[in-house]
């Protein structure tokens, strides 16, 4: 027979699974602030790196043709790397405003695309999703999507949005007024700068047999219509050509369901870790 005192009372938990729940909780909660902090020096390397080049934008966008005041204007407002080298590059080689205008604009497509794919990790409210749009980049993307739990997805967003915003903006300004001091800008390699910088977002996406085969023909076709075709005009049916072979390559990849393979950020979809 056991004792009144052995007997639990109605409502109590015993102390073993109390304390057992205790430790997991605390378990979890200090893994995901690691994951948090490396979040964010993920973040600030990537914003370093990646905010030097804004010297080169600058003065090959001056050199272009563009003054200062319009160079800025590019990074502070369509602040998208690739669109705004594809600008100048077409504006610098004699091409029209709208090719010009165009070409960027195909670019910038891919920002909407990281949009859907940040919308459900990052699970923000009214104004804040505006705000986000502005950050919503190659490499916010990459960083946040590299993580697993939600917070970490916000911080690697953030850190690296904000980050790569305020450093491109500044080495813009550096690179603009020096852009005409520096002369030729041959002689210091810069001509080479645009071509170095798509090289440098476009080599880790090369893994996959799909992305070769789309930048193999988007260059096979550049290279054709260059002789022929008006400034600008190429790019534009590169561009054209890689959309082609990601929509039916990402057609492939979903199946006859229509679902998509690749898994939520934390493996848990819907799950709130924040």
């Amino acid at each position: 027979m056991s004792r009144p005192d052995d007997v639990p009372r109605p409502g109590a938990e015993p102390d073993a699974p109390a304390s057992l729940d205790a430790e997991v909780t605390d378990a979890v909660e200090h893994a995901v602030e690691d994951e948090v902090r490396a979040a964010v020096r993920q973040a600030v390397s990537v914003s370093v790196a990646t905010g030097l080049y804004g010297i080169s934008f600058g003065a090959l966008s001056v050199v272009a043709g563009l003054d200062v005041a319009q160079t800025m204007a590019l990074s502070l407002l369509m602040f998208s790397g690739g669109s705004q080298f594809a600008l100048i590059g077409v504006v610098g080689a004699g091409g029209a405003p709208g090719a010009a205008i165009a070409t960027a604009g195909f670019l910038g497509v891919r920002n909407a695309l990281y949009g859907a794919q940040l919308g459900p990790l990052l699970a923000l409210r009214s104004w804040h999703k505006v705000v986000a749009a502005q950050f919503t980049i190659d490499e916010s993307t990459a960083v946040a999507t590299a993580q697993r739990s939600r917070r970490a997805v916000r911080a690697g967003f953030w850190w690296t949005g904000v980050g790569i915003f305020v450093l491109w903006n500044a080495m813009t300004l550096v690179g603009a007024l020096a852009g005409d001091a520096l002369g030729d800008p041959r002689a210091w390699g810069l001509d080479a700068a645009a071509a170095a910088a798509f090289l440098a977002l476009l080599w880790p996406r090369l893994a996959a047999r799909a992305m070769q085969l789309a930048a193999a023909a988007a260059v096979l076709v550049a290279v054709l219509l260059i002789p022929v075709a008006p400034g600008g005009v190429p790019v534009l049916a590169a561009a054209a050509v890689a959309i082609v072979i990601g929509q039916v390559d990402a057609r492939r990849r979903r199946g006859p369901s229509g679902g998509s393979s690749v898994p939520p950020a934390d493996g848990r979809p819907g799950k709130e870790s924040s």
